[in-house]
């Protein structure tokens, strides 16, 4: 049964309690993938073991590739927009950073 709660209708489940919608889980699990793929890079960038550092490195790769996964579900959903960049503005930045 849906409800209201700050102004976006939540689902129940049997016991009444609230459920999160598909978009609502996806909108999570995203914002969940940038902090965690943010700490291991952290943790990668600090190692002094470089055995250790590669193990990091590994699992920082296997947490970007969730992250772009449930980027692209949310784009196929059309849960999250995003706007083209037009020639000029790839030009500009790939510009600015050849030159730093």
């Amino acid at each position: 049964m849906p409800t209201q709660t700050a102004g976006q209708t939540m689902n129940t489940n049997l016991t009444g309690m609230p459920t999160m919608k598909d978009e609502q889980l996806l909108n999570d699990a995203l914002l969940s993938q940038k902090y965690i793929t943010f700490s291991y890079n952290t943790f990668a960038n600090e190692c002094v073991n470089p055995e250790v550092r590669n193990e990091f490195l590994n699992i920082l790769n296997e947490e970007h590739q969730i992250q772009a996964d449930v980027f692209t579900k949310m784009q196929q959903k059309g849960w999250y927009q995003t706007n083209p960049a037009d020639q000029q503005q790839i030009s500009n930045a790939k510009q600015k950073f050849q030159n730093s």
